[in-house]
């Protein structure tokens, strides 16, 4: 049976990686988005709002998936705002596609939160979990969008009878733009302002950050494994955790950050030195850059999150995390962060989105 996806939050930078791996894997995909721009070659573009649901039925009309891939959210005022709106997008689409009878596996695209807790809890002293963090720890006694988007599934799951796999990346590093956590842009573009300034790469994290053990996740090893577990007998209906597969400190990574742009690197000194206030100020700055340089794009903001860095790199504990549920079943893709990094900071130079 030929093997459709419908990749819903296609422009970001988890689902248009995936996006990319399923059509050069041969499938037929396609990229679901508000505003479905610049979606990798071989993409089929459906633009709708999953809050509309009148408008989402019509976009679906003459699409069948066998496979749905949901890597999309949005960020509220309060976690009771993110709960409700982050379960509606997913309940909508689950719906709609409900009465097609042909989605065979839903996968679902959450991350570490689920172990550390939402944003207005995120990794506080007095209910720091043990880590690695590991898929059957239960979850927290705090309500978490990730959770409700996970119900959801679960819901329409047992309602329309197909599989379910729930994939919980670390800090993702790859290309998108206009993403609201984007760790490896973020530090490609400070690098970039600090070369251009003559500032100083400057750590802006906690101590256990710097010094503690940390493993990140690849946009595109996330792809493989979301792939994986849709085509997987042995890996239905059962929650993953994906990173690259190796560990790293960041005392040790830093510098080498540092030396690939040419700049000076300033580690730990006693302090947390917030990203947002050390950009808070580089608007002009990057238009300067963009301006000598030809860049594509000249604003900041939407190259640019520093509160999700800040948020990442402030832990007060290491975070590292367990691969068990997939290793077990035969998953066994490897990815080096350094070449991640690297790899990342590459290609944003050559598509001229760093200079």
């Amino acid at each position: 049976m030929k093997k459709i996806a419908l990749v819903v939050g296609a422009t970001g930078i988890t689902g248009s990686n995936l996006a990319q791996e399923l059509v050069s894997q041969g499938w037929q995909t396609y990229g679901l988005a508000r505003h479905p721009e610049n979606l990798p070659t071989g993409v089929i573009p459906i633009q709708a709002d999953l809050f509309a649901i009148d408008d989402l039925q019509q976009a679906l009309q003459d699409v069948a998936p066998t496979h749905l891939f949901i890597n999309t959210w949005v960020r509220r005022a309060t976690e009771a705002e993110n709960v409700k709106d982050n379960a509606t997008m997913v309940r909508n689409v689950l719906d709609v596609l409900s009465s097609k009878k042909t989605v065979q596996h839903v996968a679902l695209v959450t991350g570490l939160k689920h172990y550390l807790g939402p944003f207005e809890a995120y990794a506080k002293e007095g209910a720091l979990p043990e880590t690695p963090l590991r898929e059957e720890q239960p979850r927290l006694d705090l309500p978490n969008f990730y959770y409700a988007q996970e119900d959801e599934v679960y819901a329409a799951a047992q309602r329309d009878g197909f599989s379910w796999s729930v994939h919980r990346p670390h800090t993702v590093i790859g290309k998108a733009v206009g993403n609201l956590m984007n760790l490896g842009s973020t530090l490609a573009v400070y690098a970039s302002i600090c070369k251009h300034t003559g500032r100083k790469f400057i750590w802006p994290g906690s101590a256990a950050q710097w010094e503690g053990l940390s493993d990140v996740t690849d946009a595109s090893i996330l792809a493989k494994q979301l792939i994986w577990a849709s085509t997987t007998e042995g890996a239905k209906n059962t929650a993953f955790n994906i990173v690259n597969g190796d560990v790293f400190r960041w005392k040790w990574l830093w510098p080498r950050i540092a030396d690939w742009f040419g700049i000076s690197a300033v580690g730990y000194a006693g302090a947390v030195r917030p990203l947002a206030v050390e950009m808070q100020h580089d608007a002009a700055i990057w238009q300067a850059i963009a301006q000598q340089h030809g860049l594509v794009n000249d604003r900041l903001s939407s190259l640019a999150s520093p509160w999700h860095t800040d948020l990442d790199l402030g832990r007060p504990i290491e975070v590292m995390t367990d691969m068990k549920n997939s290793r077990t079943r035969g998953f066994s893709a490897f990815q080096s962060t350094e070449n991640s990094f690297f790899t990342l900071f590459a290609r944003l130079r050559d598509e001229k989105i760093i200079p």
